[in-house]
This record gives structure tokens, sequence and C-alpha cells, in this order.
């Protein structure tokens, strides 16, 4: 591709609006789908979303919005996917076009539940797509402060250096900086994990844990991560990088983090359903943690976190108790 890509982003979440705004800094033209058509109707009239990220202003001009998925697919030539994991296999059922020979990058930090697989697993198996045509997009980055234009990082992961380039190009900006990776497994594992351990940064907290079982917490988590991701997908990898790191501290400590949130709620005694209903949002680690559950056990890996979680969201264990055996098995 010489000329600038036609890039489609599918969702209208926090995430994908955030993605739509670092687009539009590049691109004269940005697709947009939206499976509502009262929000499309919405962002043409008011020029911003009116369910997340507010804060972020559009030029209705720029943007190519439709409510018809497979008229998004067959307009672009880069697929950027920010639906959440939950929600993928219903929407990509809608899609009667081809989209074999396209770019296909996920956004979307879970585990497709139906196939029990992350993202770029998804496609190539289920959709053939070659992983040379598969991407990651991830952090460390909060979307909420990339509608605020605060300096912010991306890791593009693929397999194809070039492909990771192109993307990572049009996403660049004054306060957008990107880097490139080939790590695209295990860094999409890595996305779905940070989930898994924020919601445990979330549960300490809301039990009265201080700062200081909080650091210890993290310690863990990222050695707890890299032991996961080497079971799944054996390469060389630094795991201190931002991809990993970086994006696993973010999640795990910011009061934008959903999933720290939801921790949080059920560490002061909310039930699962109850904590559900008092957000807005999805958070993806509530069935990240089911997920991996299920993929530590097949790869004997020790994750006494993601254990632990795991018991108190599908097994109504008790946190407080259940923390106070974690705090054992930490160091």
């Amino acid at each position: 591709m010489n000329k600038k890509p036609k890039i489609a982003v599918f969702g209208g979440g926090s995430w994908a609006t955030a993605i739509v705004k670092m687009l539009c800094e590049n691109l004269e033209q940005v697709g947009w789908y939206m499976r509502n058509q009262s929000s499309i109707d919405y962002i043409k009239e008011n020029e911003h979303n009116p369910n997340y990220l507010s804060s972020a202003e559009f030029d209705v001009n720029q943007l190519y919005l439709s409510s018809d998925i497979n008229e998004m697919v067959t307009y672009a030539d880069i697929l950027i996917f920010a639906i959440p994991s939950a929600f993928l296999k219903s929407e990509l059922d809608k899609i009667t076009e081809d989209y074999s020979s396209k770019l296909i990058f996920s956004a979307i930090k879970g585990i497709v539940p139906e196939s029990g697989l992350i993202v770029g697993e998804h496609f190539h198996k289920n959709y053939n797509i070659p992983f040379q045509n598969i991407g990651v997009i991830t952090g460390p980055c909060h979307a909420e402060e990339v509608a605020m234009e605060r300096l912010s990082y991306l890791t593009i992961a693929c397999q194809n250096a070039a492909n990771a380039k192109l993307v990572g190009k049009q996403l660049s900006s004054s306060y957008i900086k990107t880097k490139i990776s080939d790590d695209i497994i295990g860094t999409e594992y890595a996305a779905m994990l940070k989930n898994i351990y924020a919601i445990a940064a979330g549960i300490a907290h809301g039990l009265g844990y201080g700062d200081n079982f909080q650091s210890v917490l993290m310690s863990n988590s990222i050695r707890e991560m890299k032991r996961f991701i080497k079971k799944v997908h054996k390469m060389k990898r630094n795991i201190n990088n931002s991809a990993y790191l970086g994006d696993l501290l973010v999640t795990g400590y910011s009061v934008f983090s959903r999933n720290r949130m939801f921790g949080n709620m059920i560490g002061k005694g909310y039930t699962v359903k109850s904590a559900m209903m008092e957000m807005s949002m999805i958070a993806e680690g509530y069935y990240a943690s089911k997920s991996a559950y299920l993929i530590k056990e097949k790869n004997n890996a020790k994750t006494p976190i993601i254990d632990a979680v795991y018991a108190i969201l599908y097994e109504q264990k008790n946190p407080k108790t259940i923390f106070n055996k974690l705090t054992e098995l930490l160091d």
C-alpha cells in the first residue's frame, strides 16, 4: 500500500473511540462501525460519542459511520476490531463479505469465549487469516488519556514488520508514540492477563490492603505472566518491556482501570452481578479469568493469582479468605 490505507474501526466503546481519534490525526477519512444506529445519529449531530470519552470531539466530515458491518468490511483495507471479546463472535457471524485478504488488527484485551482463544488465534484458526495479516494493538495506554491528548505509548505487534509499521504510522501523533513487535501471541496474552491482575489489585484495595502489598502483588503478577506466556508461546521476549510490564502497571494502578474498579467493588463486598450492573463498561478480566484458568490447567502453569481471582469470581469463594491464603504464596 503506497497510498494511505482505508481503515475501519469496529466497536463503539472507549477504546474504539480512542483509536478513531488517533486515526483522525493522520487520515482524511476513518471508517467506524457501531451497531447502535442511535449512537451514530448522535455523533453526526453532536460530534462526540454519547456514551464513551465524550470529551473527544470529532470532525464528522472525517468519519464514515455505518451500522452495517458488511458495508464497513467492504470499505476498508485494514480492519481494527475493538469489540469486547464476549461479543466478537456474534458480530463476526454477521459478516458475509470476503475479508481473507484484508489486514486484521485486534485492540481487544480478552479471550473469545466460544473458542477459548485470544483474538489473533481465533481469526487464524476459525477464519483462515494468515498470521502475517493479523496484528495486535496494545498499550500501555488508557483511552481516557488519549481523549485528553496526554502522551501515550502503543505497541503494534505483527509477524509482518511492514504491516506493523504501516498501522503504527497511522496511529502516531504528537501525543501518541508507537513501537513495533513480532510477538503477536505474547503481547495479546499479556493484554488479556493484565486485566486479571488488575482485578486482583482492585480486590486487594477493596479489602483494605495497602501500597506495600500492592507492590508485592504487581511484582508477583509480572513473574506469573512470564511463566504463563512461556507455557503457551515460547520465544525470546523481555517481559519487562512496556507491552508487558508497562501495560500491567497502568492497568493495575490507574484510576481509569475498569478492571481494577470491578475488583475493588468485589473486595468491598459486591457480588459479581451487582458489580457488573454498577459499571457502564465491560471488565474484560472477568471473562479472561475463566479462560486463563482453563488454559493454565491444560499447560500446568503455576498461577496462584489467577487461581485466586477465579475462585472468587467463579466459585463464589470469600475474597478475604482467598487473599489471606494468597499472601502466604507471594514473595
